[in-house]
């Protein structure tokens, strides 16, 4: 049973279990950069891990997966500015030089600023990490020590170079102003996030949380082809405590392999807080049927709010496909209820 805080032991907790909030495919853009020469600043906000392709080379030069600025003469430094996913705190970074190395940033630093209504030459900004070294092509992790929340990032490189990923993990803020509104209660931008989950052999299974519909096939949650009894299942903490109203699965572009039926079960684990993984997983098997087994079909959406089975307000739920199969997207649609 693969738990998300025995996932890659190697890389720190907030990593695994933080949401990127510089996540291009959860939405985040760069506003600006100071250069980007010979690869576009947009690129290291990509989901997709780097990538090199010997020989290929465009008009500026050699091609690179990331952001590449050109070879400063003045003394300076290089910028980009990143308008975040959502507002949210930001629990640590990793700054990837993957691919780069003789052409990589020896140093970088990060500031942020809170401003929803979008920076201007008022804006405020706060330095959230101090500078910190860079080698070549590898993962750089550094923990974040402020607290606050943040709309925007502003990436320093010293004196110039490239950076392949910019990941920045953290906490969605959660509006509080929903005044009992319907949301999207497992919605990763809403700090949906999933804890665990019996398989996730293809496709990205942090997209089942996101927003939109699927691109293609690889743009989901899919297991591998189950050869012995059983079912799969992905175990979701909710970004709110709520009461659930309706539920929307998604099996865009899943056709000759998507899961025959689902179900879903949740419970109320308001005073066990965040981290129990492992007894999560176990209790969950006993949880509540808010949802008994329905019919699934390829590529299509399916609603389902008559179906659900009464219950007060959860903050965990527990997503089961039987037996086996690809899903592109999981809504959960209700009014946050207060702890």
């Amino acid at each position: 049973m693969p738990t998300i805080e025995k996932l890659n032991p190697d890389v720190p907790l907030y990593a695994r279990t933080g949401i990127n909030l510089a996540s291009a495919g959860l939405g985040a853009r760069v506003e600006n950069a100071t250069n980007d020469f010979f690869a576009p600043a947009a690129r290291m906000l990509d989901d997709a891990p780097p990538i090199f392709i010997p020989g290929k080379f465009d008009e500026h030069g050699k091609w690179m997966d990331g952001w590449e600025s050109q070879r400063r003469r003045d003394g300076g430094h290089d910028w980009a500015t990143v308008k975040l996913a959502a507002a949210g705190r930001v629990l640590g970074f990793d700054i990837d030089t993957a691919h780069f190395t003789g052409n990589y940033a020896p140093a970088a630093r990060v500031e942020a600023a809170y401003a929803p209504e979008g920076v201007t030459e008022e804006t405020k900004w706060a330095d959230i990490l101090p500078h910190r070294p860079l080698g070549p092509d590898g993962h750089h992790f550094f923990r974040c020590e402020n607290y606050e929340s943040w709309t925007h990032l502003r990436l320093h490189i010293y004196p110039d170079g490239g950076v392949a990923r910019f990941r920045v993990f953290g906490v969605p803020e959660l509006d509080d102003t929903t005044g009992g509104q319907r949301i999207d209660l497992c919605a990763a931008l809403n700090g949906g996030r999933i804890l665990a989950f019996s398989d996730a052999h293809y496709g990205d299974y942090n997209r089942l949380l996101a927003p939109g519909r699927g691109r293609d096939m690889g743009d989901g949650w899919e297991t591998r082809r189950r050869r012995e009894p059983g079912y799969d299942w992905a175990v979701i903490a909710l970004g709110a405590r709520g009461k659930v109203e309706e539920l929307l699965v998604d099996t865009a572009h899943f056709k000759g392999n998507y899961p025959d039926r689902c179900s879903m079960q949740a419970a109320d684990l308001t005073s066990f807080g965040d981290g129990l993984t492992d007894a999560l997983v176990t209790d969950s098997m006993f949880w509540k049927t808010l949802l008994p087994e329905v019919k699934l079909g390829p590529d299509a959406e399916h609603r389902f709010a008559g179906e659900l089975e009464e219950m007060g307000p959860v903050t965990h739920v527990r997503f089961n496909i039987l037996p086996d199969g690809g899903v592109s997207r999981l809504r959960i649609f209700g009014r946050p209820v207060r702890s």
